[in-house]
C-alpha cells in the first residue's frame, strides 16, 4: 500500500477537508550504475575538500552562498529554518481561477488528494463544484521545508494537486527568435489554412493515453535483456539497427499538394507504430521533384534523435 507523502487539510474559505497527498506519477526510467571500464567495478562518489583532496564527513559539511567567485557567506541551519514557512499542515486555497487561465508551462508534477475518514462530503462538494464551474483552486502547500505553489483540480472521481512553477522559474518564449506576424506574412494562403484545418479534423480522435508508450525505454529494455543473456552479461553484442526517418524540408515542399494528398489518403498514424522508412523516402522524393520545378535546391531537415 502506498504511503502518503503528506497529510493535513485542504482549506478553502471556512471549509477544511482532511486529506492525504499521494504520488500521482510512477517513475519508470531505467537507471544506470557507473563502472570502471577496466575491471567493471562500481564507481563511488565522495565528498572531498577542493584544496586538500581529503574526504569530508557529512557532519562537517555546511551550506554557503557564493556571492562572488571564491567568496562565500555561510548560511546556518537556523537561518534556513527561520525562512521556512510556518504552516505545514494545510493546503490553503487562496483563489479560484478559470482552468484555461493557467498556461501549460506552469504545470510541473501531479499528486492525488485522498480524503481522510468521514471527510468524503467536503471532498465531493469541492470536486463537483469545481467541475460545474470550470474552475481550479490556486493554493500553497509546504512539503518538508519548502513552500510550493499548486493548483487543485477535479479529474473523474479525484481531486488532483498539480505543482506549479513560479513565474520567475519560466523562460519567456519571447526571449527566443520566433516567427511573429500574420499567416499572410509567411505567404500562407487562406486555402492552405482551410486544408490544414480539414486535415487536423480528419485526424482528430479521442484521447487514449494507453495507446502511447515510451519506445526508447522499450528498445533499451530489449537491449539489456540481450546483454543479460550474453556471456558475462557485459559482452558487447550487435544490435539491430532501427531505420531512421528523414523529414522533408517543408520550407521547399508544396504545402497544397501535401495537404491534398494527406486529405485524400485520410490516414491516421497509429500511436504505437513508427512510419515506415519507405514513406519518408517517398516524401523526400516529392520534395526534390517539387524543388526541381521551382528551381530551388531541396534540403533535408536534421535527423531526429531517438532519445529525448
Amino acid at each position: 500500500m502506498a504511503r502518503p507523502i503528506w497529510s493535513g487539510t485542504l482549506s478553502f474559505g471556512l471549509l477544511n477537508v482532511p486529506v492525504s497527498l499521494m504520488s500521482g506519477e510512477r517513475r519508470v526510467d531505467i537507471s544506470f550504475r557507473m563502472l570502471d571500464s577496466r575491471d567493471k567495478k562500481p564507481i563511488r562518489f565522495e565528498r572531498v575538500n577542493a584544496e586538500t583532496g581529503e574526504e569530508v564527513p557529512w557532519k562537517d559539511i555546511i551550506k554557503a552562498f557564493e556571492y562572488d567567485k571564491g567568496s562565500y557567506v555561510v548560511v546556518e541551519k537556523e537561518d534556513i529554518a527561520s525562512a521556512a514557512p510556518q504552516t505545514h499542515e494545510s493546503i490553503d486555497v487562496e483563489a479560484f481561477v478559470e482552468r484555461e487561465a493557467i498556461g501549460l508551462r506552469f504545470y510541473e508534477k501531479p499528486y492525488v488528494l485522498v480524503p481522510g475518514k468521514k471527510a468524503e462530503k467536503g471532498y465531493v462538494l469541492l470536486r463537483e463544484t469545481l467541475k460545474k464551474t470550470g474552475k481550479v483552486g490556486v493554493a500553497r502547500v509546504v512539503i518538508r521545508t519548502r513552500e510550493y505553489l499548486c493548483a487543485v483540480a477535479p479529474e473523474d472521481d479525484a481531486l488532483v494537486l498539480l505543482m506549479l512553477r513560479y513565474p520567475q522559474e519560466l523562460v519567456e518564449p519571447s526571449d527566443y527568435k520566433l516567427p511573429v506576424g500574420k499567416p499572410a506574412d509567411f505567404r500562407i494562403s487562406a486555402r492552405e489554412v482551410e486544408m490544414a484545418a480539414s486535415l487536423i479534423q480528419s485526424m482528430t480522435t479521442a484521447w487514449q493515453p494507453e495507446n502511447y508508450e515510451d519506445e526508447f525505454r522499450k528498445r533499451l529494455q530489449a537491449i539489456i535483456r540481450k546483454r543479460l543473456k550474453a556471456k558475462g552479461a557485459t559482452t558487447r553484442i550487435r544490435d539491430e539497427q532501427v531505420p531512421e526517418q528523414e523529414d522533408a524540408a517543408t520550407n521547399v515542399v508544396d504545402f497544397m499538394s501535401l495537404l491534398q494528398k494527406s486529405l485524400d489518403e485520410n490516414k491516421r498514424t497509429p500511436a504505437r507504430k513508427r512510419a515506415p522508412a519507405g514513406k519518408a523516402a517517398a516524401v523526400t522524393k516529392a520534395s526534390a521533384k517539387t524543388a526541381k520545378k521551382t528551381g530551388k535546391k531541396a534540403t533535408r531537415a536534421p535527423r531526429k534523435s531517438a532519445a529525448r
